[in-house]
């Protein structure tokens, strides 16, 4: 009897334990599927040590108060790995809808084709993810439209004919730097042609200033002599070694072509400490802070401002119409290398000292306090 009591005592244990293991399983933080669905969306932006996207985060939570939906936003630090890690972590919580913004566009690839074969819904943001058919929309300014910009402000305030021209441009890796450059050459180009200006730091520029349309290659050419990589650190030592190099029919009056607002700021304060460099014109993008305080101060130009509130709208609202089981509306699409991606463009507009009040302190994207000698 006493044999068969604890017989029974410890088939009761085991039956505990096991009741026990399978609740911690089923509840805890493991990879369960049962940990899964809490997370709808997942949000993956490059780095935190930009302004830009720092920025973005803060305004993706400003748009997800009110929503139903519930999001998780992480940052991949400038590394695709810890990308990739970030894109696995998420899946493992159950999103039905991936927004990324790849540190490299080719390089994001394996992280979203992961995506893809978990049935979730990939949303390029910003930047598109390039050689692969597992994207699904692209939110984004219209990069060509921002190359553009830059350079008509250069034709539209250069002086005289062989004005010296440097020519900047994003990370290699980034299919926004092609865009842009590509947008910036076909305006920039017959200027350069008719003598307008005169390339000052590349050898692949000059050789092909009478090409209008630029094959990729060709962009990869000069973009590879010229490229930042978005640091403004790069920046800064590629300018000094360009004006070192330059003689003095490539100073005077010249005008710069800077990709965004944190290499624009590099630049600018290289070329004036230049004593032969008499005046500059040089562009930027993405309405920085320090940037928007340079164009007050007169150190830099001109930025190209993408209000990330409209573009973060437009990303959202793809990404609840698909949960709602709606189909989003683009406006256009873009070729990735594989696939022609679904594309929902937002406008950009040109921002120098005769608007910047209007355009960034009068919509309420800057408050005035921000800003000293803001008339």
């Amino acid at each position: 009897m006493i044999k068969n009591l604890k017989r029974l005592t410890f088939i009761l244990v085991l039956l505990f334990v096991t009741i026990v293991a399978t609740a911690c399983n089923s509840n805890g933080d493991g990879d369960s599927k049962s940990n899964k669905n809490k997370i709808d969306v997942g949000i993956v932006l490059p780095t935190k040590d930009e302004p830009r996207w720092v920025q973005d985060e803060q305004r993706f939570k400003d748009a997800l108060k009110d929503s139903k939906y519930s999001t998780e936003i992480l940052f991949s630090q400038g590394s695709s790995a810890k990308e990739k890690e970030n894109v696995e972590s998420l899946l493992n919580k159950g999103i039905k809808v991936l927004i990324i913004t790849p540190q490299d566009g080719a390089a994001a690839g394996a992280a979203v084709e992961a995506a893809k074969k978990e049935g979730v819904t990939v949303i390029a943001y910003d930047r598109l993810i390039t050689n692969t058919d597992a994207v699904d929309y692209y939110v984004t300014f219209d990069s060509l439209a921002v190359g553009a910009a830059q350079a008509q402000y250069l034709i539209d305030n250069a002086n005289g004919s062989n004005v010296p021209l440097y020519l900047y441009a994003g990370a290699a890796s980034d299919n926004n730097a092609f865009l842009f450059f590509e947008g910036a050459w076909k305006v920039l180009q017959p200027k350069i042609a008719d003598g307008t200006f005169k390339i000052a730091n590349s050898s692949e520029a000059e050789k092909l200033k009478d090409t209008a349309e630029l094959s990729r290659d060709q962009l990869s050419k000069i973009i590879g002599q010229v490229t930042t990589n978005w640091d403004p650190n790069k920046a800064k030592n590629k300018a000094q070694t360009h004006l070192t190099a330059a003689k003095a029919d490539l100073k005077g009056d010249v005008a710069i072509l800077a990709p965004n607002d944190g290499t624009a700021r590099s630049i600018a304060d290289v070329f004036s400490t230049d004593k032969a460099v008499k005046s500059f014109v040089v562009t930027g993008q993405d309405a920085e802070k320090a940037s928007i305080q340079y164009i007050i101060d007169g150190k830099q130009s001109m930025t190209v401002f993408k209000d990330v509130r409209t573009l973060v709208t437009d990303a959202m609202g793809v990404a609840v119409e698909v949960l709602d089981g709606k189909t989003p509306e683009t406006t256009g699409s873009y070729d990735n290398g594989s696939v022609e991606v679904k594309a929902k463009q937002t406008d950009v507009i040109v921002v120098n000292k005769d608007n910047v009040k209007k355009e960034l302190i009068d919509s309420a994207y800057y408050e005035a306090s921000e800003f000293n000698g803001l008339e």
